[in-house]
């Protein structure tokens, strides 16, 4: 089929090409806009108010016109070309250039040309041009040592027929589960015994498993197998597991866990597919490291008592584990979902594929270009490359492409997402946010979903919402081009920023999260003091009861972010509500029971100094006059025990009123100058049996 709002090809030849090189705002940077043989329009003057660099326009760059391309590439400056189908042939050119690392690549054809709506998509090309710009720092990768040590676990022959292919590639076992009648093979290449796995852990190149009823074939087996004794705890280690046991799966989201095949003996195309990928996991292999976790910032508990969970509640490979007063992350077990670092609160996990200021900058530039080339209120798409990205081919060569207003934005996993950006998309002028994910999507979306209708809260209590009403931020749950073109065809447009921010993000996730939301504030067509939350979102403040504190600061030594914090000058409780991330250490610490969690956001609370929840007058040391303590629990202190106790009665239970009400110091000059005796008041207490004894022993 025809792509939809095809346009002529603009003019060519010499002159022509002179006529199609504009200069943009920014003349740091050649960007390379082509037509693809006049199959869609240019609007090169849209594109040149938002491009961010000098533009130059064709319709062949990767034929008649490829010396343009290689005299923009020796320039020394950084280019950009709209072209990702040629990609290859313009990296090789760059090679021989030496400006590999100055080139950058785009579709603007899939994404915003071929369309229905082609002609009205300057300013969209503009900006997807600008944002292929912003450099993305490439994550550190971690390694897996496989020497192929292969463990075929099954119940049959198939598991042994299974075994003697791979035998010729890897060094195999065979684990047969409860095996019925198993006919005896000849030849015994390939070792085969008896046992079930009771727990699974490891990954490609370190799996352990724990293997019951265990036990070798004895040697006499004529007709069928026959075993030995059995023995369950066995331990056995590998670098592979090729399950063909057509049961429950050793591991959690097993389909991510690298290293461990799993497929239906009753299939055989799906064993053959399992097995030429096995035959192949024998070397070095690399993956990135999809998280940083910073153990410094993680709030999970402290002093054995368990705070956050979020991480620990969506991870769906098993990844994640208590350690202490924080939690581990495996990175050769994390399969990149990144459903942690979207509900972490403090940012202690951290998305790396790209780091969230780096992911933000690039939105920034993406909705700012769109802007500045005469774009409003777009709709950001955010979709990933394996799925999304297809879905948006198809639409552009067989329907009718993706809106004008429509901006892609793809990322490692549409699951990353935090609240962070999209906070941060409505701040810049975004009108709407829809997240393409599969109709059965390949990592568990309940994490995003609740992330979407917290943020689809707060923008609809700022002003951000349709006027028409419907939800401006949702996830579009499909494979089918045409719904995704449907959805957001007739998807609801929100009300944008009227002036919309510009601020640069910078630093940790928690710091971006601040500056985001605290922007969407300031940009909001209708803002308000505080929005009300749901229980676990990953803002709020603190129910308290001022007259039930003591001031004992237990909550300031187990808040893991410093929202809570004392005064080394004075008996002083305070609270910065923006720091809080709802993890309810302070509340399970606290040994009066006087605080409590209130999920909300309160942007007044937010821009306020610290909030001073309670603070008293220090008591005076009576001997030298230092404050410590405060005059409310000493005087109580002193009148629970003055004439009540034993220990403070008379004159010499005075001496020891005095001490409790001396400063450190103080209280061990009178102790000594006193010389209180333990036992100077043992006429006041009762005799016992022990003490007469005592007495005719001494």
């Amino acid at each position: 089929m025809t792509p939809q709002g095809a346009r002529g090809a603009p003019a060519s030849g010499e002159a022509g090409d002179r006529a199609r090189s504009e200069t943009c705002a920014v003349s740091d940077r050649i960007v390379i806009a082509c037509s693809c043989e006049g199959s869609m329009p240019l609007d090169a003057a849209a594109i040149g108010k938002g491009c961010g660099g000098r533009l130059e326009t064709g319709d062949q760059f990767c034929g008649r016109e490829l010396p343009r391309v290689r005299a923009a590439l020796a320039s020394g400056i950084p280019v950009t070309v709209s072209c990702t189908l040629k990609a290859p042939l313009f990296r090789e050119v760059a090679e021989e250039l030496g400006a590999e690392d100055r080139v950058a690549f785009v579709n603007i054809r899939e994404t915003a040309g071929w369309s229905a709506q082609g002609a009205a998509a300057g300013p969209k090309m503009a900006a997807l041009l600008a944002a292929a710009a912003e450099a993305m720092p490439a994550p550190a990768n971690v390694s897996f040592e496989s020497q192929g040590v292969a463990l075929v676990y099954g119940r049959d022959e198939a598991a042994i027929e299974a075994g003697r292919r791979l035998a010729d590639h890897l060094d195999v076992t065979v684990l047969l589960s409860r095996p019925g009648e198993v006919a005896v093979r000849a030849s015994g290449e390939v070792p085969v015994v008896k046992g079930t796995v009771r727990t699974a852990k490891g990954h490609l190149g370190a799996f352990t498993l724990t293997v019951d009823d265990t036990a070798l074939p004895l040697p006499s087996s004529r007709r069928a197998l026959a075993f030995g004794p059995s023995r369950d705890g066995a331990t056995s280690t590998c670098d592979i597991v090729v399950d063909l046991t057509g049961g429950t799966p050793l591991f959690p989201a097993h389909e991510l866990r690298s290293g461990y095949l799993r497929a239906d003996p009753g299939d055989p195309a799906a064993v053959e597919r399992v097995l030429f990928e096995a035959s192949h996991l024998v070397g070095t292999f690399d993956k990135p490291r999809f998280v940083d976790f910073h153990a410094d910032l993680c709030a999970h508990s402290r002093s054995r008592i368990t705070g956050c969970t979020r991480c620990l509640d969506v991870c769906p490979t098993g990844a994640i584990a208590p350690a202490g007063d924080h939690v581990a992350i495996d990175p050769h077990v994390c399969a990149g979902c990144g459903s942690c670092a979207s509900v972490c609160p403090t940012g202690a996990a951290a998305y790396a594929l790209p780091p969230a200021d780096a992911q933000m900058r690039r939105l920034r530039t993406l909705l700012a270009a769109f802007r500045q080339a005469g774009g409003t209120a777009p709709v950001l798409l955010i979709h990933d490359d394996a799925h999304g990205a297809p879905l948006i081919d198809a639409l552009a060569r067989f329907g009718d492409g993706l809106p004008a207003d429509v901006l892609p934005f793809p990322l490692n996993e549409v699951t990353q997402v935090g609240p962070e950006l999209v906070a941060a998309a409505f701040a810049y002028g975004a009108g709407a946010v829809r997240f393409l994910v599969r109709a059965r999507p390949k990592h568990d979306v309940a994490p995003l979903l609740r992330n979407a209708a917290r943020l689809e809260t707060i923008v609809q209590a700022l002003g951000y919402g349709a006027p028409a009403g419907g939800a401006v931020v949702s996830l579009i749950e499909t494979d089918d081009p045409d719904a995704l073109g449907e959805a957001l065809a007739t998807g609801p447009r929100g009300t944008p920023a009227p002036v919309p921010s510009g601020f640069m993000p910078d630093g940790n996730v928690r710091g971006v999260l601040r500056f985001a939301v605290s922007e969407l504030h300031h940009a909001a067509p209708h803002p308000v003091d505080r929005v009300a939350l749901d229980a676990g979102a990953p803002f709020g403040g603190l129910s308290f009861d001022t007259a039930s504190c003591t001031l004992c600061h237990a909550c300031v030594g187990a808040c893991p972010t410093g929202a809570l914090a004392d005064d080394p000058d004075r008996p002083r409780l305070t609270f910065a509500e923006s720091a809080c991330v709802q993890c309810g250490l302070c509340a399970a610490t606290c040994p009066e029971d006087v605080i409590g969690l209130v999920p909300q956001l309160d942007f007044a609370a937010w821009a306020a100094p610290r909030r001073v929840l309670k603070e008293e007058e220090p008591f005076a040391c009576i001997a030298c006059g230092k404050a410590f303590g405060t005059r409310s629990t000493v005087e109580r202190i002193v009148g629970r025990l003055r004439d009540r106790h034993w220990m403070f009665a008379g004159p010499a239970g005075e001496q020891r009123i005095k001490a409790l009400m001396m400063c450190d110091t103080c209280r061990v000059s009178h102790v000594l100058t006193e010389g209180f005796d333990p036992h100077a008041a043992e006429e006041n207490r009762p005799r016992t049996s022990e003490d007469y004894i005592r007495a005719r022993q001494g």
